[in-house]
């Protein structure tokens, strides 16, 4: 008689709740769920909770929120729980003395299609690169990150208007459902690990996905219309593209979450403003412009391009290159 899973989840965020939903809603066995430590937030700086830590305290499953995975305290914790296969969905680094205890092994969702895109942001970096395609993939844990042997892939087209917050909405989903295939295949023993490097052509470099810093997300405009839009899209809405303004010796910084790329030649200076005050505002770029439809002034609250210049004018302002 095979032995029954008893699943140890690894997670924090939103994106890995609907993993964890799934694996519940499928009779599974989830023993105990690890997640970030609480932390302070909001003005009152209240403690809060992981999405991940929420949904478990309504299943009733047992939470750790270990600050050091290595420490004895917890690894006496995993041991109680006695977990045989271990899922990770969005979290940190685990050490090995974590990730090989469960007999059965422990697998990472990723949302890519590894190899490419290894790192912290691979569903900004998809889109800010301009792929038309993207996935999530399963793999198991072994000492360097994201570079396991791959269980199983499944791919997810990138639309032309995605931005980054559309696309974790549906690898999410996709997401879920492959850990609850994966599980299965884990289950039956129907399944084949795959070196990742026989999902590269010869010679092809592998793209990466590092975390993204408030620098990476300053906005050159000088850059060609396609690759200005991909590259704002790609940054909302979350953390998000942003520019600043300059008005003799006023700067002020903008944030801007959604434009249309408009591809056609002209003479205007790179970064040049354009607008007429009342329904539109167009940057000049290379071989086109960049319409602004959605943007934030620093201290202001998110506004369609109208909304925004019922308050503010652009006359006399200039962006800063």
């Amino acid at each position: 008689m095979e032995e029954k899973l008893r699943i140890i989840f690894f997670g924090t965020p939103e994106f890995a709740v609907a993993s964890l939903d799934m694996l519940l809603k499928n009779g599974y066995d989830v023993a105990g769920i690890v997640t970030a430590p609480d932390k302070p937030a909001g003005r009152g700086l209240e403690l809060k909770f992981s999405a991940v830590k929420e949904y478990a305290m309504s299943k009733n499953i047992r939470v750790l929120q270990p600050e050091n995975l290595k420490s004895e305290a917890f690894l006496h914790q995993l041991k109680e729980l006695n977990p045989n296969l271990g899922i990770v969905v969005a979290f940190r680094k685990l050490p090995k003395e974590v990730w090989s205890f469960p007999a059965q092994g422990t697998f990472n969702l990723h949302a890519s299609l590894l190899p490419h895109y290894r790192g912290a942001a691979p569903i900004n970096w998809a889109i800010m690169n301009g792929e038309k395609e993207s996935g999530v993939t399963t793999f198991f844990l072994d000492d360097e990150i994201d570079t396991g042997r791959i269980i199983l892939r499944a791919k997810e087209n990138i639309r032309e208007e995605d931005n980054a917050g559309d696309l974790y909405g549906r690898l999410m989903k996709d997401g879920a459902d492959l850990v609850l295939k994966t599980v299965r295949a884990v289950e039956t023993g129907n399944y084949t690990p795959e070196d990742q490097s026989l999902y590269l052509k010869p010679t092809e470099k592998i793209k990466l996905a590092p975390k993204i810093f408030k620098d990476d997300c300053r906005i050159n405009w000088k850059k060609k219309a396609e690759t200005v839009y991909d590259f704002i899209r790609g940054l909302s809405p979350y953390p998000a593209a942003w520019t600043e303004i300059k008005r003799e010796s006023e700067i002020v910084s903008i944030k801007i979450f959604s434009t249309t790329k408009e591809i056609a030649a002209h003479q205007f200076e790179a970064g040049s403003i354009h607008t007429d005050g009342k329904s539109f505002v167009k940057i000049a770029v290379k071989e086109g412009f960049i319409n602004l439809t959605e943007l934030q002034l620093a201290g202001r609250k998110k506004m369609n391009i109208e909304e925004f210049l019922r308050g503010f004018s652009f006359e006399g302002w200039k962006i800063v290159m």
